[in-house]
């Protein structure tokens, strides 16, 4: 069933280095969304790539000692390698130095400037380099940038700017008829509050002070900027071309949805928009700013050492675990996190037990009394009627959070149909079933069987835009044509009489300490090694003094310390608190011997919640300072100050 165009994008990625694997979330979630609708039966399109141009892309380049042309085939080798090891379905991979791209934007900045939207001028204030964008000083947060808290550098130089202020009413009141048009709800209200409605400034479109970009073809001295240049990709991609757009374009065009970081939000919905009504072009129908994955409470950071990478994961776990995980974990309007613990966790208890397990053993059930046949259900008990409705229910409400994209809580309810099956299995306990000799026993474990056969049908359709492999492989030990969206309609359609195939284990088991140290080893080689280049500093988003307050920083004296077994990492310290002791566990002791560290002052976290590494509980952390080389310095503090006593 063809229910119309669906026409998705993420947020091209920046070619600066590989991509980690909170970059790689997007890919992951876009591609999930784009899967469901294909399941539903929408005629998808999507499309992902690379933004390739900037000063900072001539910097790093020249840096490596290349050409910026060289950089970029690199990085944008690596970022399409890593959206296919994560088995994504991308219909077209634009990058911003393909020619047609360069050609197509080339000509929509001469559009623009030939009706009066673009002029020229001369821009003086504060540039960020990172960011690529440009501050005036009441814009500026102590002084430095306030999206991403670096420094910034007093430019003046003559550019080309795009009248977007003239846009402003119209934009507000696009947003106000559209409700659906930024999602969630509160970035919708941030974007109006905090940009629109205290005015939208002109935006600065070229540069003259670098050579890296798409050449102004009436004005040789500049380079279009990157808001021209790389917003335009999502209409680029489709062939749009100001003269005679393609009919790829005129079929997919306005975008079903854009996804992309809640911290490019306000690009995607003051910048974006503002440029299509230049043209004179349709709207995106949707832009929906995801949350970031972070590494435990922290943004990944190669100086801090918790960068972990979609290939890594891949090759310790497998595909479908890391986009389980990557899907499953990430709440819907905030931020998620990653560390090696909840991976493997989450791993054995959702896929090895929960799905694997049940899977395997209603297989294997089926085999034993039945010889692998599926046999008619005609022994019906009222206890069947909830696994049903369950089943039935589970699709509906999948469908009306995928419409919204709350895909975490999709895929939970899928595994609540799972763990609704396994609680069938101990309710009718076909074991007891198999023993008996009794005809009306047999009729009623096949009728079991088949619903929990019927049952696994529906989580492997389901489940197949966010675990395909998975899916097919629960669908092939099935052995069953029942295999497309509409066949989810009615509880029954798996068909009588097949024969399944053997059964296969989904997921084995982790053995979560081994796995742990393993990883830690690795690490340990890379710390031995470093290679890193120097990070520029990037602040926490900002708190308030209530934030702050929730934090329990006290003084404490280090009693004793020595190394946990089995880790290179780690040392264990016992801590006068001032109230009574606790224990400790630190991750430092690559760079500190325990008898050094007996009897300093120490700068503790007393209301961190408890947790065990490598078997060994914490109960608090202490402070340490990140050093330029990736190491970690203990705060020592001074002696004078009691154990115990608060610090603020």
């Amino acid at each position: 069933m063809n229910r119309g165009k669906y026409y998705i994008t993420t947020a091209i990625a920046y070619t600066s280095r590989k991509p980690h694997i909170g970059n790689s979330y997007e890919i992951v979630l876009t591609d999930a969304i784009a899967r469901y609708k294909r399941l539903q039966g929408y005629d998808v399109f999507m499309c992902t790539g690379t933004d390739e141009h900037g000063q900072k892309i001539e910097e790093y380049a020249e840096k490596a000692g290349v050409s910026p042309k060289e950089y970029v085939d690199k990085v944008a080798s690596e970022i399409k390698n890593i959206c296919d090891t994560l088995n994504t379905t991308y219909d077209h991979f634009i990058r911003t130095t393909d020619d047609y791209h360069e050609k197509a934007v080339q000509k929509i900045f001469r559009k623009l400037y030939n009706q009066g939207d673009i002029y020229k001028s001369e821009y003086e204030g504060w540039y960020c380099t990172p960011c690529e964008s440009f501050w005036t000083e009441t814009q500026l947060k102590d002084g430095k940038c306030p999206d991403c808290g670096r420094e910034v550098k007093k430019t003046k130089e003559e550019a080309y700017f795009f009248a977007m202020s003239k846009y402003q009413k119209q934009l507000e009141e696009y947003i106000e008829n559209n409700p659906n048009f930024i999602y969630p709800e509160s970035r919708k209200k941030e974007m109006l509050n905090n940009f629109i409605k205290p005015g939208i400034q002109d935006l600065c479109v070229s540069r003259t002070s670098f050579k890296w970009g798409i050449p102004v073809d009436f004005d040789d001295k500049h380079v279009i900027y990157v808001w021209i240049d790389a917003l335009s990709n999502y209409i680029t991609a489709l062939g749009y071309d100001v003269d005679n757009p393609s009919e790829q374009y005129k079929k997919y065009w306005p975008a079903d949805a854009h996804i992309i970081g809640k911290d490019i939000l306000r690009f995607h919905t003051i910048y974006w928009p503002c440029m299509l009504m230049a043209l004179g072009e349709p709207l995106p129908k949707q832009v929906f700013g995801h949350p970031w994955l972070l590494f435990g409470t922290d943004k990944m950071s190669k100086s801090r050492g918790n960068v972990i990478y979609a290939d890594d994961l891949v090759n310790l776990l497998g595909v479908d675990p890391v986009r389980y995980y990557l899907l499953s974990e990430m709440p819907y309007a905030q931020d998620g996190s990653i560390t090696y613990e909840t991976i493997i966790e989450r791993y054995n208890s959702d896929l090895a037990n929960t799905l694997g397990n049940l899977v395997k053993r209603t297989i294997d059930m089926t085999s034993k009394y039945f010889n692998g046949e599926i046999l008619p259900p005609v022994a019906h008990a009222t206890i069947d009627n909830e696994l049903k409705s369950t089943a039935l229910e589970t699709v509906n409400k999948v469908d009306k959070l995928m419409d919204t994209f709350r895909v975490s809580d999709a895929l939970n309810e899928i595994l609540n149909l799972a763990r609704r099956c396994n609680k069938y299995i101990d309710e009718t306990t076909p074991w007891v079933l198999g023993k008996s000799e009794n005809e009306d026993d047999r009729l009623r474990l096949a009728t079991v069987l088949y619903n929990l056969l019927e049952g696994i049908r529906y989580i492997a359709i389901l489940i197949s835009p966010f675990m395909p492999d998975t899916s097919q492989k629960i669908l092939q030990q099935l052995n069953t044509s029942a295999t497309d969206y509409d066949s989810l309609e009615t509880f029954g359609k798996l068909e009588v009489g097949t024969v399944v195939n053997k059964s296969v284990a989904l997921f084995q088991r982790i053995d979560a300490e081994k796995m742990l140290s393993d990883i830690e080893a690795k690490a340990n080689e890379t710390i031995e090694n470093p290679q890193e280049e120097k990070q520029e500093i990037v602040l926490n988003p900002e708190i308030t003094i209530d934030d702050f307050a929730k934090v329990e920083l006290r003084c404490g004296k280090i009693l004793s310390c020595e190394k946990v077994k089995k880790s290179k990492k780690l040392l264990c310290f016992q801590i006068d608190d001032g109230m009574g002791g606790r224990q400790i566990v630190s991750g430092i002791a690559q760079w500190y011997k325990p008898e050094d560290l007996i009897g300093k002052k120490v700068q503790i976290v007393a209301n961190l919640k408890p947790v065990k590494l490598c078997g060994v509980e914490s109960n608090g952390m202490l402070c340490c300072a990140d050093m330029p080389d990736g190491s970690a310095k203990l705060l020592i503090l001074d002696d004078s100050i009691p154990c115990g006593a608060k610090i603020r």
